[in-house]
């Protein structure tokens, strides 16, 4: 009987693979057991080859060559990570291998990672799929007892292959065309553009909004204070005047309480997390970036083995994980969470109507702890808060609802009303899983009429007015996009010229992009420098709205991606062809090509500086890094930086914010935004004499004299970082 060969997508996960299945052999690149072998991948080692592979033409970027449409697409192997997978081929055209097990991420683009491998090895033997979410050894142990055939995935590999066609049909022939047409690095892709609109229209927005004053009328009562309303229930007035009426009116008088309405309320626990729910929070909560939260999940998942999969769209469970719940409980009954746990663990049956949804779970279920016993000192401080966010979701979720009665008071004091709310809790429900860290963002409103605590008030009471006060505000202008809030609108675009089947459209697709993609479009915006961070807030650059305004207008539409994500999720169901939707896009490619070079808009560089390019003598740019400010050759070919400054570690010794650092050699010098200034030679002297370490600053100058000599991406650093991105 012939080995099965088993195919990861990382060393991580094989190594987990080959200790449960028996693979203590060491070998070349994978591990040997009696029945198996487990081998691996490092994300992608097969991909789409460059335009230049078809043409020597397209060695040159030119309009002349455009469009770039190959008859049919070639796979190429990753220069970087060639000898691993020479080691796979080999694996595969082993005598004692009879079947292959797929074995990587169980999504669409682990599909892909696998197949590709398989297509370029040229490996038919037959194969099977693992299909798992949990790393976990008793999770592995299943899925290998539960294998899948690999047909019923094709489908899927179908769809994840026709977009990778797509983003280099569309995206490198629109990047290729508004680059040589405009003379700027500009690029355009079918997520990252209409999200970059997004940006740009916000900021749009935020410059033209004209602010108001308005005028509310606050009175306060023993123990309490109330809002005036109109008869409309409007409690703005625009006009002072008319609010300097109203405290007129009821100056000197008394109130009566003419009526109280009670109502009992409750509240269910919020849906468990999907991966774009758990970067909000995290982005909300910790300021994390996306992507650094899809890191920690990984690691979470993969290493210590504590949570389920976390590139996942669904925020329910399916029933056959019902059984598994009182393991995991337990699991979790430590720490912080011990007590609700164990509570929860000894229900039966399990409150579970706010988790179970057989029908909103396609490949994979929420983000849900594993039944891995867990020592919380293993865990890093950034491992310990998404850990945290998502235990404390998985105990609220399945908990009771949160119950109150709530109270609302109209106060009449002659003629005019006056309001005021109050909430008394029932029963605690879910939220005892927030216990005294409880925020609850999702009832955060913009009502004049705020909940407060409510003396104990019969109906008919008069009521003394202590003060009355006009309060005077200002319209504010929508807020700008954070990390937090453009995920949400990545994953519900919406537009006014939207029509409303559009609009059911997008509530069954995941709107801009996947959970899986969301963080990358957002990091690859700011490293072309199309927008950058002040804070939280997300900013377009001059860079990014011009771009918005020449990309062809379609292209910037959600609509239009919406309906691409929803034409791949047919073919992943065989519900559509993938040749004819990778012939529209060659169509759609041919197009905007056309439509670039036709425009006769102009692109503008407001941020060239004075200083030549030490190697080609354009005039250098000067644009802001994720950690400083820099400066570019704005030619694509040349590819020459530097660093003018950049974010240290090193903190002020007056207002303790962190220094930045700026020269060259010996003149290199610390400066912070306090106006403190300090040489290096003066910063090493200090910290030897306090006793520190060095150790930092040697190595922020060993990095930074790396980055100085670097000339843009190379081939090797370009690959690099797409498998740097693939381990993340």
């Amino acid at each position: 009987m012939g080995k099965s060969l088993v195919l990861a997508e990382k060393p991580s996960v094989a190594k987990d693979f080959a200790r449960v299945l028996g693979c203590r052999q060491k070998g070349e690149g994978c591990m040997i057991g009696d029945r198996y072998i487990v081998t691996w991948a490092l994300g992608h080692l097969v991909t789409l080859a460059d335009p230049e592979i078809y043409s020597k033409d397209y060695k040159t970027w030119s309009l002349e060559t455009l469009p770039m449409l190959p008859p049919k697409m070639q796979l190429v192997v990753i220069k970087e990570s060639s000898k691993q997978f020479g080691i796979v081929q080999k694996l595969l055209r082993r005598a004692d291998v009879s079947d292959i097990i797929i074995a990587t991420d169980a999504g669409r683009e682990g599909e892909l990672v696998a197949r590709w491998i398989l297509l370029k090895a040229a490996c038919k033997k037959p194969a099977k799929r693992l299909w798992i979410s949990s790393q976990t050894d008793k999770a592995i142990r299943d899925g290998f007892q539960n294998l899948k055939p690999a047909k019923d995935y094709y489908n899927l590999f179908l769809s994840a292959e026709a977009r990778s066609e797509a983003d280099w049909l569309v995206g490198l022939n629109t990047t290729r065309a508004l680059t040589c047409r405009y003379g700027a690095s500009l690029s355009a892709g079918r997520v990252q553009t209409p999200t970059l609109a997004m940006i740009v229209d916000r900021e749009q927005e935020i410059k033209s909004f004209v602010p108001k004053d308005y005028h509310t009328i606050k009175a306060q009562f023993v123990g309490f204070s109330a809002t005036w309303l109109s008869a409309s229930k409007q409690s703005r007035l625009s006009s002072k005047a008319d609010a300097e009426a109203v405290l007129q009116k009821v100056s000197g008088k008394q109130g009566i309480v003419s009526d109280i309405k009670k109502q009992y309320k409750y509240k269910t626990p919020p849906a468990a997390y999907d991966l774009t729910e758990l970067q909000r929070d995290a982005n909300r909560k910790f300021a994390y970036s996306a992507k650094e939260t899809l890191s920690i999940m990984q690691s979470l998942y993969e290493y210590h083995k504590l949570l389920t999969y976390p590139r996942t769209d669904s925020r329910y469970i399916t029933d056959d994980i019902i059984s598994t719940l009182p393991d995991r409980l337990r699991s979790v009954a430590v720490g912080p969470y011990r007590e609700l746990a164990l509570s929860l663990a000894k229900i039966r049956p399990l409150k579970t109507q706010y988790i179970v949804d057989n029908s909103k779970v396609s490949d994979h279920h929420a983000i849900i702890p594993t039944d891995e016993p867990v020592d919380l000192s293993y865990l890093n401080p950034k491992e310990r808060n998404i850990y945290d966010l998502v235990v404390r979701r998985f105990l609220a979720v399945l908990s009771p609802a949160f119950e109150y009665e709530e109270t609302k008071l109209t106060i009449t004091v002659g003629k005019e009303r006056f309001a005021a709310k109050g909430k008394i809790i029932r029963a605690p429900g879910w939220k005892v899983a927030y216990g005294q860290a409880f925020s609850d963002d999702e009832e955060e409103d913009d009502s004049d009429v705020k909940e407060q605590t409510l003396p104990q008030i019969q109906q008919g009471n008069k009521l003394d007015i202590k003060s009355c006060d006009i309060v005077t505000g200002k319209t504010k202008p929508p807020a700008r996009y954070n990390e937090a809030t453009l995920l949400t609108a990545m994953e519900n675009p919406s537009g006014k010229e939207m029509s409303a089947d559009m609009r059911a459209i997008l509530k069954t697709t995941s709107g801009l992009g996947t959970p899986a993609t969301r963080a990358d479009i957002i990091e690859k915006l700011l490293s072309s420098f199309c927008i950058e961070r002040r804070g939280k807030e997300i900013v377009p650059t001059s860079k990014g709205i011009q771009l918005v305004g020449l990309v062809p207008e379609d292209l910037r539409s959600a609509e239009l991606t919406a309906k691409w994500e929803q034409e791949l999720a047919l073919i992943s169901r065989g519900a559509a062809q993938k040749n004819a939707f990778i012939e529209q896009m060659r169509k759609y490619a041919s197009a905007l090509v056309s439509a670039v070079a036709s425009s006769d808009a102009n692109y503008v560089h407001d941020n060239m500086t004075r200083d030549k390019c030490p190697d080609c003598e354009k005039f250098l740019l000067e644009v802001k890094g994720k950690k400083g400010t820099m400066r570019v050759c704005p030619d694509r070919e040349c590819g020459y930086r530097k660093n003018l400054s950049m974010q240290t570690n090193a903190r002020c010794p007056n207002c303790h914010k962190r220094l930045a650092m700026r020269g060259d050699g010996e003149k290199r010098l610390f400066v912070c935004v306090c106006g403190y200034r300090e040489r290096l030679s003066d910063f090493e002297k200090r910290r030897s004499e306090s006793g520190a370490s060095k150790r930092d600053t040697e190595n922020y100058l060993r990095n930074q004299n790396k980055q100085n000599s670097e000339k843009g991406n190379s081939a090797l650093a370009s690959q690099l970082a797409k498998w740097m991105e693939q381990q993340d």
